[in-house]
């Protein structure tokens, strides 16, 4: 690892490129070293943002990735501290997600989630031999090194990363995502390396099957599901799945820290030392199909926290979204919120304190604040107004592109992989444009007469410069062929991005409409 050099700047070591990520307190940019003409990705923190608390957490993070050197660990290579900006470079990493790729694979077989949890708990034992605990293992954060194939499996994001001396338990502080925490975090007890194993056992789980160990629509039941450790392998996904597999998760998923299995541990258990002999080499498509939801699933976890933050869902007991009624996809109640007790704090009567920061870890470091912080990134209160306005206007343009059944003018607004809960959907998350397509072009313009939408009590709620939810209730009327008055009302929520200086629907929810005199929801489809 490249050591810092006194008094030298960012500027004359590297050449700065193109942006791969951006949060509110940092961006990523890729970057060339001069000496050598390697490419690495630079985290370009403001420094002049950051609260005492969180230089402290920069520097942790920092001092720990220094310590590991590993091929399946996102490798810092240099830290470099200017007057207002810190400057930490890591290895360029271009493969994307694990279960991104998975799903993209043509053969993915039990053997190859052998290999994949091999080279995740040589990652985490790595770890745990040099006195570090990651605390976040979780999809988001297995990456791998290019888009080759065999590429190497790499953790990242050590945010959440603590120190700790040998085999020390003690509490650190209740953080991680909720559907891969361990039961002593919920019980609030002393812990130390074995979390990350627990979480491995769930990501383990999740590799054979494609959805995780606990859910439940409601927090408190998958944290009551978690402490007792109540999971189970039902038919017949689980009936191919050697008994081998079955036996590491079970020792990983101990509910006692004190008799889980180790990393080294694990990683002499026959089914990933003796994968050739022991894991079956069976196609497993069910389990890529699962793996399709469950990461579709997980792109929405910036949409969650921007439709929780819009309908004001801010309770202790649910901070997190429900699923869509009559989902197929069993997945935990949040797949991708990390939380840290000094970024959601209860107060004495258990509600959490609205001023504190929700952060949603994954690869970009992207944090989500409430409105009021938004706000007040931006710089004066006049540019929030007006990106607000800017929004509904936006908003009302889709809709209008709807009502005139404008498929053009639809697709130019939305993002192609557009993702929707929607009625017509029966409650299943929908991806991509072809759904809408349908409706556009045997339905949309060809039932009504006229069609006029009111956009009532629209709430804006922006998030930093580049994104925003607007949720509203929309009143449409219409007149039919026959010449009869429909009215109905439904309310929905849109997630909005700002991409190369362009708005686009990323996102929405809409419930099942209230219709006021006949006809059916939303399409207008006459009987």
């Amino acid at each position: 690892m490249a050591a810092p050099a006194a008094c030298t700047r960012f500027s004359d070591n590297y050449d700065i490129k193109e942006e791969l990520g951006k949060g509110a307190f940092s961006i990523v940019k890729r970057c060339v070293q001069k000496s050598t003409g390697l490419e690495f990705a630079a985290k370009i923190i403001n420094t002049k943002k950051l609260t005492s608390r969180d230089f402290q957490k920069l520097e942790r993070e920092a001092r720990i990735c220094r310590k590991l050197q590993h091929p399946n660990i996102v490798r810092l290579h240099d830290s470099i501290q200017e007057e207002n900006y810190h400057y930490l470079v890591f290895d360029l990493v271009t493969g994307g997600e694990l279960f991104e790729d998975i799903v993209a694979r043509e053969f993915y077989s039990e053997a190859d989630a052998s290999h994949c949890i091999q080279q995740i708990l040589e990652s985490v034992n790595h770890c745990h031999q040099n006195g570090v605990v990651h605390r976040d293992l979780k999809p988001e954060n297995l990456l791998l090194a290019s888009k080759a194939k065999g590429a190497a499996v790499k953790l990242a994001d050590f945010g959440l990363a603590i120190e700790v001396s040998g085999e020390q338990l003690a509490w650190f502080g209740f953080a991680g995502t909720p559907g891969y925490l361990s039961p002593e975090v919920l019980k609030k007890e002393p812990y130390g390396k074995s979390v990350d194993i627990w979480a491995c056992g769930v990501i383990l789980y999740i590799l054979l099957v494609g959805y995780p160990p606990f859910w439940d629509e409601d927090q408190h039941r998958l944290y009551s599901q978690i402490k007792a450790g109540a999971y189970d392998y039902p038919s017949p996904e689980w009936d191919t799945v050697t008994p081998d597999a079955k036996n590491l998760i079970n020792q990983m998923l101990t509910v006692n820290p004190h008799k889980r299995i180790t990393a080294s541990e694990a990683l002499k258990h026959p089914w990933i030392c003796q994968r050739e002999r022991v894991a079956s080499v069976v196609h497993r498509q069910e389990t890529v199909d699962c793996l399709k939801k469950f990461n579709a699933r997980r792109k929405l976890k910036v949409a969650i926290l921007t439709t929780m933050l819009a309908t004001r869902n801010f309770s202790s007991k649910s901070m997190i979204t429900k699923k869509g009624e009559g989902s197929q996809v069993k997945e935990s109640t949040d797949s991708s919120t990390t939380i840290e007790d000094d970024d959601v704090r209860e107060d004495k009567k258990g509600g959490v304190d609205r001023s504190s920061t929700v952060i949603a870890k994954d690869p970009e470091d992207i944090r989500i604040v409430c409105p009021a912080k938004a706000c007040h990134q931006l710089s004066t209160n006049s540019q929030c107004s007006a990106r607000r306005q800017e929004i509904i206007k936006m908003t009302e343009q889709l809709i209008e592109a709807i009502n005139n059944g404008d498929f053009d003018a639809y697709t130019k607004i939305c993002d192609p992989h557009l993702t929707a809960f929607e009625p017509e959907a029966l409650g299943n998350l929908v991806e991509g444009m072809d759904f809408h397509k349908f409706y556009f072009e045997n339905v949309l313009g060809k039932n009504c007469k006229a069609i006029n939408t009111t956009i009532l009590n629209p709430h804006v709620h922006l998030l930093g410069e580049d994104a925003a939810c607007i949720a509203y209730v929309r009143l449409t009327q219409y007149i039919d062929k026959q010449g009869n008055a429909h009215t109905h009302q439904s309310e929905e929520t849109r997630v909005w991005h700002k991409r190369d200086n362009k708005w686009q629907n990323v996102h929405f929810h809409r419930s099942t409409a209230t219709n006021m005199s006949g006809g059916s929801p939303f399409f207008f489809s006459s009987k």
